[in-house]
């Protein structure tokens, strides 16, 4: 990045931590093809097992780990190979998820943009307003997997526009296979309790083109032959893994802190007249949408940029269109007011003085959009 710059766009993509940097290009001057049958195919071969136990122990997680191109393959593979008869996401799920599941069910999130997962309060029955609140109570029948016709939940952990955090461990499967796009969570917060989970190496600090399936059991999906224990073709991008497996294993606590930055901008945005999205839900420190009254999110990231500050509308996959996100219309914003809002998402080196740099021209920009 230009050192006048200002780096706010980490959910897009996180610049790669020097300890991946260095495991990369050590691993560039002398790998081999893991498939191969000769002494430096199996030097690379043991090299790319140990990254395997590597990365599932930073992650916490006892199950099998099958190395992708980045979650959108591990979705791809997870989803479009899975055993199951019936699946169902929830409206706020990333493009990758939505694309590939035409035609499931949908469950429908609050104004929080939290999924309707607890459908009654134990005190009165009526309509939970948010998962923010404490409630216990019967849980949604569609949330049930005990209908025999085998049931997949794909369930965003982190969402990617809002921040939003998904109480997954909440959930009764009743024996439904769980899919849980983690590529915001990983790296930042614990694994939820699921059957198959997406990672993606550059979203905490490894190289793009890399990530992973999670899974707890292979029978889960169809087998396709080639490397990866037969579910994925391809040679193993080895320099990459490594890297991917020095990114996790070098992540420093630095949530909290951010949690501070958020709340700093949270309350200036307020101030100024802005408007956080999803406000009360449970967000995670590190991304934050907010809406600035009067002005498109066209002509904020174009003033943004020309300040030298980084930021985007929504998701990167998607951002390049400007279209409105599906996201804050699930959440029951309309057009016009969902068109004004931008997401800024932080990074392990992300400063107070970053956050006031932002907020300045935010407000600057604010009190134009009101004249």
């Amino acid at each position: 990045m230009a050192a006048d710059r200002l780096y706010l766009d980490h959910a897009a993509t996180t610049p790669m931590l020097a300890q991946a940097q260095a495991a990369m290009v050590a691993a560039m001057g002398h790998w081999a093809n893991p498939s191969s049958p000769h002494a430096d195919g199996r030097a690379a071969r043991a090299a790319l097992e140990e990254a395997r136990a590597r990365i599932a122990a930073a992650l916490g997680w006892d199950g099998h780990v099958i190395f992708t191109s980045g979650a959108s393959e591990a979705i791809a593979i997870g989803l479009g190979r899975a055993k199951a008869g019936r699946v169902v996401t929830s409206a706020v799920e990333h493009d990758a998820v939505l694309r590939l599941t035409k035609g499931a069910e949908r469950l429908a999130v609050d104004g929080d943009g939290c999924v309707h997962m607890l459908r009654h309060s134990r005190a009165g029955g009526n309509p939970s307003p948010s998962l923010t609140t404490d409630i216990a109570g019967e849980m949604d029948p569609r949330l049930r997997g005990d209908d025999g016709g085998g049931t997949i939940f794909a369930i965003q952990h982190v969402n990617n526009e809002t921040g939003v955090i998904q109480p997954l461990d909440a959930l009764d499967r009743s024996g439904a296979i769980l899919f849980a796009d983690c590529a915001q969570s990983a790296g930042k917060l614990p694994l939820p309790d699921a059957d198959m989970i997406a990672i993606s190496g550059h979203k905490f600090g490894g190289p793009p083109g890399i990530g992973a399936l999670l899974i707890r059991d292979l029978a889960l999906i169809e087998a396709s032959g080639g490397q990866e224990q037969g579910y994925r073709a391809g040679t193993e991008n080895l320099p990459a893994i490594l890297a991917m497996a020095a990114a996790l294993e070098a992540r420093a606590d630095w949530l909290p802190g951010a949690a501070i930055l958020r709340a700093r901008l949270d309350a200036g945005i307020e101030a100024a007249g802005g408007v956080i999205v999803a406000r009360d839900a449970p967000r995670i420190a590190a991304i934050a949408s907010y809406r600035m009254p009067g002005l498109s999110a066209r002509a904020q990231l174009i003033q943004f940029d020309m300040t030298g500050i980084s930021v985007s509308a929504g998701s990167a996959c998607s951002s390049g269109s400007l279209k409105t996100s599906h996201v804050l219309h699930a959440m029951g914003w309309d057009e016009a007011v969902a068109s004004e809002v931008v997401r800024v998402s932080f990074g392990p080196q992300t400063g107070e003085a970053d956050v006031d740099r932002f907020l300045a021209a935010w407000t600057t920009m604010a009190q134009r959009a009101r004249r």
